[in-house]
C-alpha cells in the first residue's frame, strides 16, 4: 500500500555489540561484520551511557548502514552484563554473536558461518580466534596468539552429546560469549547475564552450552580479540579475584540435576577449569593483598577462594590432584597443589 511501510526483513544473524567509551574501536567494529557483504545480518548496538563521543560515532554509522545498524542507548551507566542483556531483548535473527566494541570480526567468517548455520542448522557454533595487540612482538606469535582454540574436541561435523560438549569448552577453558554463536531460542527468560558481576561469560556461557541439542566446531579464527590495558584481567582487584574463583558455581549447581552431571569427562573438565580459576585468584592474593576487605587476613581471604573452589568443583582436591597424576599432567598437578596450600596460617 502506498506511503505504508513493509516491515523490515527478519535476519538470519544478529551481531550484538555492547558498547561504552568505545569510540575508537567501534567504527573498526561495526565495519567489520557489515562489509564483508552477507546478506540477512542486522548488528545492535546498546550504547551503555557512553561520554566519550560513542554516541556521534554510532549516528555517523548508522547513517553509513541505515538498513543494516539498529542502535539503543541505556538512561545511565548499567554494566556489559545489563548491556548485553538489552540486547538480549532487542535481536530479531534466528542466531546471536556477541562482539564487544573494541573488536573485530575477520574477514570470512560470516560466509563461512551462513554455510554451516543453512547446512547443518546446530543449535551452537564455536568458533576461534586471534589476539590483536597494537604492536605484535615475536613471543606473542610463538605463544599461539595468531590462534587460540576455544574448544578441544572434534571439528567440522554436527556434534550431538552435551557431555562432549560442556568437557570441551572446560577444557579449552575460552568460555568469553564472542566465541560461540547461539540459537536465539537457547535464552529462555531465566538464562540471562549476572549483573554487576565480572566474569560474567565464564558464568551464563556453560549455562547456555547445556540448552544446545547440537553444536559445530569451526577450528579457525573468526574474532580479533583485542588485547589493551583496560581489560579486565589486566586490572585485578579483589572483587574480580572473588568472581573468578566463584563463577562456575551456578553451573556446578545446574549440573546436579542435568543428565552429563555425572559424565566423568564433564567432571573432571569442571574441576580443572575450577582450579584454574581458583590459581588465577590466589596469584592477585599473591601479588597484592587486597585492601577493599577491611579487618580480613591474606589467610583468611585464600580460604575464601578455597571454598569457592571447592563449591564449584565436583572434584576434592585430592580427587583432582590424582586425576592430575593418572593422566600424566605433572605439572598441573604441582601448580594447583602449590597454590591449593598456600597462605594457611
Amino acid at each position: 500500500m502506498s506511503g505504508v511501510d513493509s516491515p523490515r526483513p527478519t535476519p538470519w544473524l544478529s551481531v550484538l555489540v555492547p558498547a561504552y567509551n568505545a569510540a575508537a574501536y567501534l567504527g573498526e567494529c561495526v565495519d567489520s561484520v557489515l562489509v564483508q557483504g552477507v546478506a540477512g545480518v542486522e548488528v545492535v548496538v546498546v550504547d551503555d551511557c557512553s561520554n566519550d563521543g560513542s554516541a556521534q560515532v554510532l549516528v555517523q554509522l548508522a547513517e553509513r548502514w541505515p538498513d543494516a545498524l539498529h542502535v539503543r542507548r541505556h538512561g545511565h551507566n548499567r554494566g556489559l552484563s545489563a548491556a548485553r542483556n538489552t540486547l538480549l531483548e532487542a535481536a530479531r535473527g534466528e542466531y546471536l554473536w556477541f562482539l564487544d566494541a573494541d573488536d573485530k570480526l575477520l574477514a570470512g567468517s560470516l560466509a563461512e558461518l551462513d554455510r554451516i548455520v543453512h547446512s547443518a542448522s546446530p543449535d551452537l557454533v564455536l568458533c576461534d580466534f586471534e589476539v590483536l595487540r597494537a604492536c605484535r612482538k615475536p613471543k606473542h606469535w610463538l605463544r599461539g596468539e595468531h590462534h587460540r582454540k576455544s574448544f578441544l574436541g572434534p571439528s567440522g561435523r554436527l556434534l550431538s552429546d552435551p557431555a562432549e560438549l560442556l568437557s570441551g569448552l572446560l577444557l579449552a577453558g575460552q568460555l568469553h560469549a564472542w566465541s560461540k554463536i547461539s540459537r536465539r531460542s537457547l535464552w529462555h527468560p531465566g538464562l540471562r547475564f549476572p549483573p554487576g558481576q565480572y566474569f560474567e561469560d565464564m558464568a551464563t556461557m556453560t549455562l547456555l552450552a547445556l540448552q544446545a541439542r547440537t553444536s559445530y566446531y569451526a577450528p579457525h579464527p573468526w574474532v580479533a580479540y583485542r588485547q589493551h590495558e583496560h581489560s579486565i584481567l589486566a586490572n585485578a582487584s579483589w572483587q574480580k579475584a572473588q568472581d573468578q574463583s566463584r563463577a562456575l558455581v551456578p553451573l556446578r549447581e545446574t549440573l546436579r540435576a542435568h543428565a552429563c552431571g555425572e559424565s566423568a569427562q564433564v567432571r573432571l573438565a569442571l574441576a580443572h577449569q575450577s582450579a584454574r580459576n581458583f590459581m588465577g585468584a590466589m596469584r592477585f592474593l599473591h601479588a597484592q593483598a587486597p585492601s577493599e576487605p577491611s579487618g580480613k587476613s591474606v589467610s583468611m581471604l585464600a580460604d575464601e577462594l578455597r571454598q569457592n573452589f571447592r563449591d564449584s568443583s565436583p572434584l576434592t582436591p585430592k580427587e583432582l590432584a590424582r586425576a592430575y597424576l593418572q593422566r600424566g599432567w605433572f605439572l598441573r598437578r604441582h601448580k594447583f597443589l602449590r597454590w591449593y596450600g598456600a597462605f594457611r596460617v
